[in-house]
């Protein structure tokens, strides 16, 4: 049974990973939006777009945490094609997400009905509690079906500097890559 909110006039998808760089779907209108009491943070394991199912690697969530603010990217959806972007966001977002629906904030002070794609502790894929290095690690060494670890990484660092969103998290994590992933071709380089 649909939910009363997805069934209403006016629908955005919030995206805070790859949604904002890649949404893949046809909407309306695109604009940066708040999602308040969450944080983004890199402790869900990808079984089936980052990594495999013998080395997951890392993609992002939400994490509430009172206070924070995340900030990304919100789709409004059309309302002749919600159903069929709906299904194909169920899919992409497959390994342990599920919807929420929650109220955005675009623009200047306006509030949109939300939804978006969240992994929660009690999913099988959950890795919260993993150091920072030890995810950096995860991340530089993981390649999947979509793609190396860190190109997700960096895809999404690049994308929240051009929209000039400082995320500390993404930041450090980036910076922790390239630091690996250099002496990684020092060591090969001089054996």
């Amino acid at each position: 049974m649909m939910d009363i909110v997805e069934e209403s006039a006016e629908l955005w998808v919030f995206g805070y990973g790859s949604l904002i760089w890649r949404p893949v779907f046809q909407y309306e209108m695109r604009q940066a939006a708040r999602l308040a009491g969450y944080a983004r943070r890199f402790c869900q394991a990808s079984h089936d777009h980052r990594g495999t199912p013998e080395r997951p690697g890392r993609v992002v969530t939400l994490l509430p945490v009172p206070g924070s603010i995340c900030h990304g990217m919100a789709f409004k959806l059309p309302e002749s094609d919600r159903h069929k972007i709906l299904e194909y966001l169920d899919h992409r977002e497959q390994d342990g997400y599920e919807r929420l629906y929650t109220p955005l904030h675009v623009g200047e002070g306006r509030t949109v009905p939300g939804l978006t794609w969240i992994a929660r502790e009690c999913n099988p894929s959950w890795r919260a509690g993993e150091t920072l290095e030890e995810v950096a690690r995860l991340i530089a060494e993981s390649h999947g079906p979509s793609g190396a670890n860190r190109d997700y990484l960096f895809e999404l660092e690049q994308a929240l500097d051009a929209l000039n969103i400082p995320d500390p998290h993404v930041s450090e994590l980036s910076e922790r890559v390239r630091q690996l992933s250099c002496e990684s071709w020092l060591s090969e380089r001089f054996r």
